[in-house]
């Protein structure tokens, strides 16, 4: 068997019997072609590679193109992936990758834009240039919504239900659902479907909501593009993506009261979030609280009960949210103790957010 032969039968594997999106077949795929090309550099093919060669190729990753420790787990994953599978198929192919450990990822808490920020960065674009107006329609979606950029320009022009305020969305392994989308998000659609689509899209067809100049479904490197370019215009120095956006709708939602199972469910994100997320909001806004009693007051990193009820104890309110976060030894509530009254740490600060 030939090596595009093989590639091929991976990739029907992942499509068929994993299920898995187009995004991440291609992202398996272009992690595996990296090693087939640094494998022919040395003459060598990607059915006979052995565990050393696997080592050099990560290697050579690291060092010479400076790639990070997610990057490199996130190739080792594919190429593992393909060897577990050509290997069971094949019995004189061995896989290279069973002794080797994955690079260490440090977990980092992702970005997102506070509520300064949002309205800077929506106020930076135009409603009266049709292809700005087409891109702002976009980000409030990401935003408003809580979507994914794969599932936003998805979205088809009749997946929109402006009577019952619901905007069907096709996620993660083809699953659907009904999105709310708020008043902001209703009016620019109607704005850009009556003033902006019509121009774009000229006498072609297109049965996508947001199309590109071609009149073409918009890609996601497009909309990253675009992004990054309004970014420019603002004094927002952090590294924004439409995930970003994403982000931002789940920390702004926290952050104002709603339960994390409702945040799970709009996001359609089923993983219970990191308990380390959980903790840091709720570390933030009890200092939040205590500053607002106590302004010069630097409460401890602990945030204990002992130490809170001395600054917040005469304020019934601040004491019961703050009662509810933390268990009897004053440590932030475990991930088996969250309920929905648990959850319901509210505050002005929009410093953390969850995965």
């Amino acid at each position: 068997m030939k090596e595009v032969q093989a590639i091929n039968r991976f990739k029907r594997f992942l499509q068929v019997e994993k299920g898995l999106s187009e995004n991440s077949i291609y992202s398996y795929t272009y992690d595996l072609k990296k090693f087939s090309d640094f494998l022919s550099s040395n003459n060598k093919d990607i059915l006979s590679a052995t565990q050393e060669d696997v080592q050099q190729f990560l290697n050579f990753e690291k060092t010479k193109k400076k790639n990070s420790t997610r990057t490199l787990a996130r190739s080792l994953a594919a190429i593992r992936q393909f060897y577990n599978f050509i290997s069971d198929k094949f019995d004189e192919i061995d896989n290279p990758t069973t002794k080797i450990e994955s690079p260490h990822v440090e977990k980092t808490l992702p970005d997102f834009l506070n509520i300064q920020e949002v309205n800077t960065l929506f106020s930076s674009i135009s409603e009266n240039d049709v292809y700005e107006l087409r891109d702002k329609t976009i980000f409030e979606l990401l935003y408003s919504c809580g979507l994914r950029i794969s599932e936003a320009i998805e979205i088809l022009h009749d997946h929109v239900d402006f009577e019952n305020s619901l905007i069907r969305v096709i996620g993660k392994g083809s699953k659907e659902r009904l999105a709310p989308i708020g008043d902001e998000a209703k009016r620019l659609l109607k704005k850009y479907l009556q003033e902006s689509r019509p121009d774009i899209c000229g006498k072609r067809e297109s049965e996508y909501l947001f199309i590109s100049k071609k009149g073409s479904k918009l890609n996601r490197k497009s909309v990253w593009r675009l992004l990054k370019n309004y970014v420019t215009r603002t004094k927002i120095k952090k590294n924004i993506t439409p995930h970003t956006l994403r982000h931002s709708f789940a920390t702004h939602l926290i952050e104002n009261g709603a339960d994390l199972r409702s945040v799970q469910e709009l996001r359609a994100t089923w993983t219970y979030p990191p308990r380390r997320c959980i903790r840091t909001l709720q570390r933030e806004n009890c200092r939040i609280y205590t500053k607002s009693i106590i302004p010069k007051a630097d409460p401890p990193d602990a945030c204990t009960i002992s130490h809170i009820l001395r600054w917040a104890g005469h304020d019934n309110r601040i004491h019961d949210r703050l009662m509810r976060s933390f268990d009897a030894q004053g440590l932030p509530r475990r991930r088996g103790q969250l309920s929905r009254q648990d959850t319901d740490c509210q505050g002005s600060n929009r410093n953390n957010i969850i995965e």
